[in-house]
């Protein structure tokens, strides 16, 4: 996440919004209202419908606009660009779910809002990736921590193995139904790639065979 965010409001105008886009090299800007919560986002697509609209006037064939986009083409300033409502995320949110949210609405950043709905900083899919750089040891620390406090395992029955972002679990769980919940939970940390479960269940009680007297004659 970042936290140096660039800002607008509702009547920052439209020059001045691409300027910004351009100079502060970034595709997309948060616009927020006087106490900081988020009331929408312009896009470069948002800013690029006027130039559309010149376009249009030549006479070209393009595909017809519907109502919202020919309102974009004619707006003069943030508040009359901006897209909203919009897709927010809160700082404790895995990077998993950020990355579900952005590939789902088809955007390129996210905005990182507190509990009471005000911009503390931003994701961008540049920030996604960069997880990917974690180190593995880092990794299986947070896996360790992670199944033996949620599924109550003792450190010695499960052993994680990392190399370069793929995790295998190696070991035995009180009960077999709780290794799906181990691969689902491994699989959510940041930075994994994959997951190999070699993981079992209790070993089946041998079952105990009748003892019959032989009889000799």
């Amino acid at each position: 996440m970042t936290t140096e965010v660039v800002a607008i409001d509702q009547a920052t105008s439209y020059k001045e919004i691409a300027r910004l886009m351009t100079e502060q090299q970034v595709n997309a800007l948060p616009v927020v209202t006087p106490d900081g919560h988020v009331a929408g986002m312009v896009s470069e697509a948002d800013v690029l419908r006027k130039e559309e609209r010149n376009f249009r006037r030549l006479g070209t064939g393009l595909p017809a606009r519907s109502r919202a986009e020919k309102a974009q083409a004619e707006a003069g300033n943030a508040g009359e660009l901006m897209t909203s409502p919009v897709i927010t995320i809160h700082p404790d949110a895995p990077l998993g779910a950020a990355a579900r949210l952005m590939n789902a609405h088809r955007i390129r950043l996210l905005p990182v809002v507190n509990a009471s709905g005000k911009l503390i900083g931003i994701v961008s899919r540049r920030d996604l990736l960069s997880v990917f750089f974690r180190p593995d040891e880092e990794i299986a620390a947070e896996v360790r921590e992670l199944l033996t406090g949620l599924l109550l395992a003792e450190p010695e029955d499960i052993e994680v193995q990392v190399r370069d972002g793929v995790v295998t679990l190696v070991g035995t769980l009180a009960r077999e139904d709780l290794i799906p919940a181990a691969r689902r939970l491994t699989s959510d940390v940041d930075g994994v790639v994959t997951v190999n479960s070699e993981l079992t269940g209790p070993a089946a009680a041998t079952a105990e065979t009748p003892s019959g007297a032989s009889s000799t004659t």
